[in-house]
């Protein structure tokens, strides 16, 4: 990517967007697996796989970010924004693979079958401890919830950018430089 096209890369917008709607609907099917017992054995097998999903985009997204260096931010945004903004973009990156991480060990360390679909289990990455689990467990929530504030913040960021100051960043991500 040209830096001074002021743009994302077609494959980083296609990235963020797909992983946008993944993850909201990783966090609604955590919510609902938790507070549904009826609706959990097929949550569960929903969870699994989108999990590892994202940690697979994360990895090419951040691939991606490394190659293809994002456009700067306006010059006249002040400078303990740019830090935040900085900040959470590395902070979304370490959740988006954290979570699945902390997900897989935790079911490692519960002696759980990963099973991915029909036939394709993923290998422990942890052993089996039952203390482990329950370390796990309590991070993958504390992990969710930091994940749920860090997305709501970087949304309202987003739309303070399209909407108050109007400076183009909200659109380096929604189109391209030939979009409409």
């Amino acid at each position: 990517m040209n830096r001074d096209s002021g743009h994302f890369n077609l494959t980083a917008r296609v990235l963020h967007w797909l992983m946008a709607a993944l993850i909201l609907t990783m966090l609604f099917v955590g919510v609902t697996m938790v507070a549904s017992l009826h609706w959990r054995p097929l949550l569960v097998d929903l969870h699994r796989p989108l999990g590892i999903a994202i940690l697979l985009l994360a990895l090419l997204r951040l691939v991606n970010r490394l190659r293809h260096r994002p456009p700067p931010l306006p010059a006249d945004l002040p400078a303990w924004q740019a830090a935040a903004a900085h900040a959470s973009h590395w902070l979304l990156y370490g959740l988006m693979l954290a979570m699945p991480l902390v997900g897989w060990a935790m079911l490692s360390a519960g002696g759980y079958p990963i099973q991915m679909w029909a036939g394709v289990l993923l290998p422990p990455i942890v052993p089996h401890d039952p203390a482990l689990y329950a370390a796990l467990r309590s991070a993958h929530s504390l992990l969710a919830y930091a994940l749920f504030a860090t997305v709501v913040l970087h949304l309202c960021a987003a739309l303070f950018h399209l909407w108050v100051r109007r400076d183009g960043v909200f659109q380096a991500m929604a189109k391209g430089k030939d979009g409409p």
